[in-house]
């Protein structure tokens, strides 16, 4: 067994050491490759896609924000025309001043060229060259006249100079005051196009689903206005109804014929007055009444009408395009159309929502009347006109035309009565 232990080959640990560094170097592999693919994930993060109500925030937001950039174009376009109007009118100003200094100016020449031609002759020279004494002091008298309308000539020229000057000054300020109008106007204009541009480019990354699931969103928005419309218009029919039923319980009270015989005492201010058997009565007399019509009161029923007028302007331009700054008659945004319906009723209303809520009384949102404006979200970039039930007609943002909506589709800011 010894003999064949000799002989037997040594075991050889060389394969199990060889073996070793081999899975070594292959873990150290794997593991700088994990790490490598680590590194590069955290090196270039992949943001989240937006879910679809996000988009639709960030895009009713830009909506938004090109709204108040328009109502910043509205005002600087607004100033710029104004100022322009008025610098013409200075240079008109100043062309005339420098006719007049000119006229001024060549009298003066014409006056000093006759000196240059006659020279100087002093007084005991000109009584000595002259025919008699009657006709020197004739001649005195002659250049004393000429020499006080010289000294008016040169105080009107002086006049004239001053006047002319100041009016290069106002010019000069007029159109500093004009270019850096023009400047805000083209600031104002790259802001609006920015804006609306951000829109259309997040808008066309959509896939065609995820525009449908947007239009849903959209729809969802509607109809959740639509329905708060709806409580509204419930809200004022009940209203309505109620100022119906005191209207006649009142006229019925004030309306209440006398009985009896003789005359009718006859309290009322009405004008129903007769003779004959009013309750059996023999006598003669005025019935009483002096019932009041229902409503407000003259001052509403003169709104009334024109609130008929604006709401008949604005129906008639359902369907035209919104432009950011246009005023009509072709396309409006939202306060040109406001502006241009309530001038239709001859009430003259300002460029901008800004200056436009300030025109008139404030309303709240359950006083509402047909004719009165709606103003929207905290920075008052959008307006509408109400038509009553919580619908309004407006110019809605750009690719959409003007319409009628809810005006619970967007936060409301406050609203005026303008007349």
């Amino acid at each position: 067994m010894s003999t064949l232990a000799s002989h037997r080959k040594p075991r050889s640990l060389s394969g199990v050491r060889t073996a070793s560094p081999a899975v070594g170097i292959t873990t150290a592999a794997l593991a700088s490759v994990t790490l490598l693919s680590a590194q590069s994930a955290s090196a270039a993060p992949v943001d989240p896609k937006p879910s679809m109500e996000e988009v639709q925030k960030k895009v009713d937001d830009l909506y938004r924000q090109a709204g108040s950039e328009t109502q910043k174009y509205n005002k600087a376009k607004e100033a710029t025309q104004k100022q322009k109007r008025g610098v013409d009118r200075v240079l008109d100003e100043v062309a005339k001043r420098a006719d007049k200094l000119n006229e001024a100016r060549r009298t003066l020449g014409s006056f000093a060229a006759a000196q240059y031609r006659e020279g100087a002759v002093t007084p005991t020279a000109a009584l000595l060259f002259a025919d008699s004494p009657q006709a020197f002091f004739e001649q005195k008298q002659v250049t004393d006249r000429l020499t006080e309308r010289q000294r008016g000539v040169l105080a009107d020229y002086q006049t004239q100079q001053a006047a002319a000057a100041k009016k290069r000054t106002q010019a000069s300020k007029d159109l500093e005051s004009l270019n850096a109008s023009q400047a805000a106007l083209r600031t104002s204009k790259q802001n609006v196009q920015q804006k609306l541009g951000a829109a259309r480019a997040l808008l066309a990354k959509l896939t065609t689903e995820e525009k449908a699931r947007l239009a849903a969103l959209e729809r969802k928005k509607e109809e959740e206005a639509r329905r708060k419309a709806e409580a509204q218009a419930k809200v004022e029919a009940r209203a309505k109804a109620e100022a119906e039923r005191k209207r006649k319980e009142q006229q019925a009270r004030t309306q209440t014929p006398s009985t009896g015989t003789g005359t009718s005492p006859g309290t009322g201010t009405g004008t129903g007055s007769g003779t004959g058997d009013i309750g059996g009565g023999t006598g003669t007399g005025t019935s009483g009444g002096s019932g009041t019509s229902g409503g407000t009161g003259a001052s509403d029923g003169s709104y009334a009408t024109k609130a008929a007028k604006v709401l008949a302007f604005a129906r008639a331009q359902i369907g035209k395009p919104y432009v950011w700054g246009a005023t009509g008659p072709s396309s409006y945004d939202c306060s040109g159309l406001t502006q241009a319906a309530w001038k239709e009723a001859g009430v003259e209303l300002p460029r901008t929502t800004w200056e436009q809520v300030k025109a008139g009384t404030r309303v709240a949102t359950g006083d509402l009347l047909p004719g009165d404006l709606v103003f929207f979200y905290d920075d008052i970039s959008h307006v509408g006109i109400y038509i009553g039930d919580g619908m309004m007609i407006h110019a809605p943002k750009p690719g959409a035309n003007v319409r009628e909506e809810s005006i619970y589709y967007m936060p409301i800011y406050g609203s005026i009565r303008p007349a």
